[in-house]
This record gives structure tokens, sequence and C-alpha cells, in this order.
């Protein structure tokens, strides 16, 4: 009970026996507590080192116990001080980190420098994505392109997504079709989903993108490697594009649960995709990226619709393609 004074059982024990018992002896105590007369010996100096034993006035060689009233109120205003001390300690602390803050913010915190900040590399990202977490008050946004996502970004995202949809924050995310086909992929977004996170997906995306509370995005600077570095956008008008490109593809997305509608044509949405990259002259390659699928499932894809348009190359699939109207006339 007295631990926070700093005080073990042990020497709690002999203290209280002492108290009970003020006219016993080491031998008294010892005996009362079932402990060896040593290990009681050592109870007291540590006692004497708190000031909660002293020599008895008429007897040197005798030690009782300082009253309670006396000597644990002196304990506790001496950790009272420290803890006034430990105080002013870290309110020096604070104003040293805001004089930090104040000197860097325009390099590194959000709002304070120009409405388009560049940040280079994998960490200054993430410290960036940790700042504007803690910030976020009502809406987040994202577009997750690049299909199935990998384990550990998954298992890092969850701590952070529960933090926001605990506060009531609403979240809405597309990620690309390919994930429909990575069973852990979509488990981590049906469990965003049974938080009250909304997820959806489409076709393709034009680059990983996040939007919070439609006052700051953050876009990867280069689609093909989201690590290579970010953009921080805090222009008003751009964010005002950025948001109205997250609706026109939000409303085209299809709900996570539900079974991705095909085109009018009869083609899904990822075989017509496919058709009109490979029309562009897209490689495998190329499309898979984009899709965020496998460059295999890009080439049994591109082999079936070779197959169904009686076509022999990329270009000769185009010509049908648009001649069977499933491009329009522009396409090849």
């Amino acid at each position: 009970m007295l631990s926070g004074l700093g005080i073990d059982s042990v020497t709690e024990a002999v203290y209280r026996s002492m108290l009970s018992r003020p006219e016993g002896g080491i031998c008294d105590w010892a005996l009362d507590l079932g402990l060896p007369e040593n290990q009681v010996r050592e109870a007291l100096d540590r006692l004497s080192s708190l000031a909660l034993v002293r020599h008895s006035a008429a007897d040197r060689a005798e030690v009782r116990a300082v009253n309670p009233l006396l000597g644990l109120e002196a304990l506790l205003a001496q950790q009272q001080a420290e803890l006034a001390a430990h105080q002013q300690h870290v309110e020096a602390s604070r104003a040293a980190i805001a004089d930090v803050i104040a000197q860097y913010a325009h390099q590194y915190a959000p709002g304070a420098g120009p409405s388009f900040h560049y940040l280079s590399g994998l960490d200054a990202i993430r410290e960036q994505l940790e700042i504007l977490n803690s910030q976020v008050r009502e809406e987040f946004l994202t577009f997750a392109p690049g299909g199935p996502q990998t384990p550990a970004n998954m298992a890092a995202s969850r701590p952070l997504n529960l933090r926001l949809l605990h506060r009531g924050v609403r979240m809405r995310t597309v990620y690309t079709d390919g994930i429909r086909r990575d069973p852990p992929t979509v488990e981590h977004a049906e469990w965003l989903a049974a938080q009250g996170a909304q997820v959806r997906t489409v076709p393709a995306l034009p680059n990983r993108l996040i939007v919070i509370d439609r006052r700051v995005a953050l876009i990867a600077a280069d689609s093909h490697n989201t690590g290579v570095g970010a953009v921080v956008v805090e222009n008003p008008g751009t964010i005002t594009l950025l948001c109205a490109l997250f609706e026109t593809v939000w409303q085209s997305a299809q709900p996570l649960g539900s079974r991705p509608a095909r085109e009018p044509n009869g083609l899904t949405r990822q075989q017509a995709e496919v058709l009109r990259l490979m029309a562009d002259g897209c490689t495998d390659e190329a499309i898979a990226h984009h899709l965020g699928i496998s460059a295999r499932t890009v080439r049994r894809t591109t082999a079936g619709l070779l197959a169904d348009l009686g076509a022999r190359s990329r270009f000769q699939a185009g010509v049908h393609a648009v001649r069977q109207g499933y491009l329009p006339a522009d396409a090849d």
C-alpha cells in the first residue's frame, strides 16, 4: 500500500509491526512476521534512511517507529516537492520544443508553410501521416491503388484506423478491383467496413491519395514508387479539385460486398480497362501496375479478349474492339 512512497512490502510490514507492538524488539517483530532477523534489520536500515524509525531517547540501543502523522507526511511532502520540480522541468522542455517547432514549422508542420510541400523518402511520409492522423476531425478519404496490400502495411494501419473511427471520423477508401482476388486484403477491407468505414473498388486508380477534412491532401510523387516521395497540398483550389475527383471515382466504384458490375457490352469493368490500356499500347507490366493485378492475370485476360474478338494481335484487337463497339472510335 505504501509502495507509492518508495517503501517495499517487507519494509512496510516491519514498520506496521513496530507501530502495532512498540514495546517489542527485532526478535519480536521477526517472530510476528515470520521473517529472519537479518531481513528485519535490513528493513530497519531502509526505514532509517526514510526517517521512519528513530533511536529511543531513553535507550539508544533501542529503535522505535516514528508516528505516521510525522514520518509518512514528511515523505509525502518530499514527493510533492519532487513532483513540482519535475513539473518545472516539463514546462521548460515544453518551451524548448515550442521554440524548435516555431523555428522549423515552415518545413515540417502542415498549414504553416507554402500551399505545396514536397516530402522526400518514406520516413518523411510516415511522419507526415502521423501528424495528419492526429489532426483529422471529420473526414478521411483515400485512394489505395496497387491491388493487394502488404501484410505489414495493413497491420500498421489498423491502430491508426481504429483511433480515427472511434473518434467518429468518416472514412472512405477506394481500392482497385484487384484486391478482390487477394483474401488477406479482402479480409482487411471487410474489417475496415465492420469498424464503420466505407470501402469500394474500381478497375484502376490514378495515384495514391489521402484527403483530410477537405483542407489538406497527400499525393504520391511517383505513382510507380509511392515511397520515393509525396506532395502535401493545402491550396484550397487544388483541394477542391481533388475532392471532386474523389467523389467522381467514388460514385462509379462498387461496394466491396457487391459483385462488380459489367459494362453494357458484357465485359467486366476490369476486362474493359485491360482492353482500353491494351489498345493504348501499354505493356502487360504497365497494365498490371495500373490495375493492381499480376502480369499473369493481365496475360490471361488479354488472351481471353483476343479470342473473344477473333484477333491475332493487340493492334487487330483494338480495331475489332472499335468495330464491335467495345471501344470508342478514337481508341485505336
